[in-house]
C-alpha cells in the first residue's frame, strides 16, 4: 500500500472498499458483470438529473481523453463545423484532437486565468452560420478555472448548437443538471470526482443527438454509436472491458451515495479548497485563480518567490505522506494541490501545517 495521499486531479486516492473491489477476477461475458455495466449507467443518468427517455449513458475504454475524442469523432459530421472554448491545456487537447481527426473547427481562446466571454462567443455565432457544435471543458485542471457553463448552455439553446462538455474533473463534485442545461453530451472519467480509479470514461448523450450519429465516427475503437448500440443491449462492451475498474468505480459510486451524494462530496471538497486556500495566503502563497473563479477541485498557486524550488518543496511534502502536483503553465511558475479523493480536513490541515515548516526550513 502506498504509504502517501494523492493531492492530485485523477488518479486520486481511493477507499479500501473501492480497492478490494480489484481483487476479484470477472468475466466480461457474465451475467453479473453485464448487469454491474447497466448499474453503473443507470446510476450516472440518476446524477446528471436525466431520464432514460432523454439521455444514455455510453462507457468507453481509456482515459477520459478517449472519450472526448470517441465523442469529437462521433458526434460531428463532415458537413459540420465545431466551436472550441480553450482557456487551458485541456481545451487546447479538444482542438489538437479536432486537428487529428480532420475537423472542420475554430478556436475560442482566453486567457488561463480568465472567463470566455458571453459577447464575443455571441458575435462569432453571429458571424459563422456553419458552427453546428460548441466544445468547453468546465472545470480545466491546468489552473482550477471553474468556466460558466450556464452562459454557455444558454447561448447553445439560443442559436441551436449542439453543446459538448468536457466535465471531467467536475461530474460528481458538484451539481450538474444536465437535462435542465440541455447538454448534448457530457463527458467524465472514472477516476475523478466518483473516486473510482483510471481505466475507462464516460458520455452521458442526448438518445435523439446519438441516434443520428451513425457513420459519423473516424476510429473504429472509438465509435460511440457503435459502442452504445452494443451495449445498450444488455451490458455487453464491444472489445475487452477493464472489468476490475467497471466494478472498483460501481463500489465508488455507491460510496458518492452513501456521503450524502453530489452536495456532500461538494461541500467536503469546497471546504478543502477554502481551508488551503486561506492558509496558504497568510504564508505569501497566493492562488492563481482569483476566488470567484476558483473550482472546488483543484487549485493553482504560484511560487512564492524566484528562490522557491520545486522538487525540493515535492519532496519534503511526500516524505511527509503527501503527493501534490507541478504547475502546466507557460507564463507563470506554479503548483497544484488537489481536493478529490479520499482526503478530508484533518489531511488538508496537515498538509498545511507541512508547506508552513517547509516554509520555514527555506527561510532560515
Amino acid at each position: 500500500m502506498n504509504t502517501y495521499k494523492l493531492l492530485t486531479p485523477g488518479p486520486l486516492t481511493t477507499t479500501s472498499a473501492v480497492k478490494e473491489e480489484m481483487l476479484l477476477d470477472r468475466c466480461t461475458w457474465d451475467h453479473d458483470y453485464k448487469e454491474i455495466t447497466q448499474k453503473i449507467r443507470a446510476q450516472l443518468l440518476e446524477i446528471a438529473s436525466a431520464t432514460k427517455e432523454e439521455y444514455t449513458v455510453v462507457l468507453m475504454q481509456g482515459s477520459g481523453s478517449f472519450a472526448v475524442e470517441s465523442v469529437m469523432t462521433t458526434s460531428i459530421g463532415t458537413n459540420d463545423k465545431v466551436l472550441i472554448v480553450t482557456n487551458g491545456a485541456y481545451g487546447e487537447r479538444v482542438v489538437k484532437m479536432a486537428k487529428y481527426i480532420g475537423l472542420n473547427h475554430m478556436e475560442y481562446r482566453v486567457e488561463y486565468n480568465d472567463y470566455p466571454n458571453e459577447n464575443e462567443i455571441r458575435d462569432i455565432l453571429e458571424e459563422d452560420r456553419k458552427i453546428t457544435h460548441i466544445v468547453m471543458v468546465h472545470c480545466e485542471t491546468t489552473t482550477g478555472i471553474l468556466n460558466p457553463i450556464e452562459m454557455i448552455a444558454k447561448l447553445s439553446k439560443e442559436y441551436g448548437k449542439t453543446l459538448i462538455i468536457d466535465a471531467m474533473s467536475s461530474f460528481g463534485g458538484m451539481d450538474i443538471n444536465v437535462s435542465k442545461l440541455e447538454i448534448d453530451y457530457l463527458i467524465s472519467s472514472a477516476n475523478k470526482c466518483i473516486q473510482g480509479v483510471p481505466g475507462f470514461g464516460f458520455v452521458i448523450a442526448r438518445l435523439e443527438k446519438l441516434l443520428g450519429c451513425e457513420g459519423n465516427a473516424r476510429s473504429l475503437s472509438l465509435d460511440l454509436f457503435d459502442q452504445w448500440k452494443e451495449m445498450d443491449k444488455d451490458g455487453k462492451w464491444r472489445y475487452t472491458s477493464p472489468t476490475h475498474v467497471v466494478a472498483a468505480f460501481s463500489k465508488a459510486i455507491d460510496e458518492l451515495i452513501e456521503e450524502g451524494g453530489v452536495s456532500a462530496r461538494f461541500a467536503r471538497y469546497q471546504n478543502s479548497n477554502r481551508i488551503v486556500r486561506e492558509r496558504l495566503e497568510k504564508i505569501g502563497i497566493h492562488a492563481y485563480i482569483s476566488a470567484e473563479k476558483q473550482s472546488p477541485i483543484i487549485t493553482t498557486f504560484l511560487f512564492p518567490n524566484e528562490r522557491f524550488n520545486f522538487e525540493d518543496f515535492y519532496s519534503f511534502v511526500k516524505e511527509r505522506g503527501y503527493v501534490i502536483y507541478p504547475g502546466k503553465l507557460t507564463d507563470a511558475d506554479t503548483f497544484r494541490i488537489g481536493n478529490i479523493g479520499e482526503i478530508y480536513e484533518d489531511d488538508i490541515q496537515e498538509l498545511c501545517n507541512i508547506i508552513e515548516e517547509y516554509m520555514k526550513v527555506v527561510a532560515k
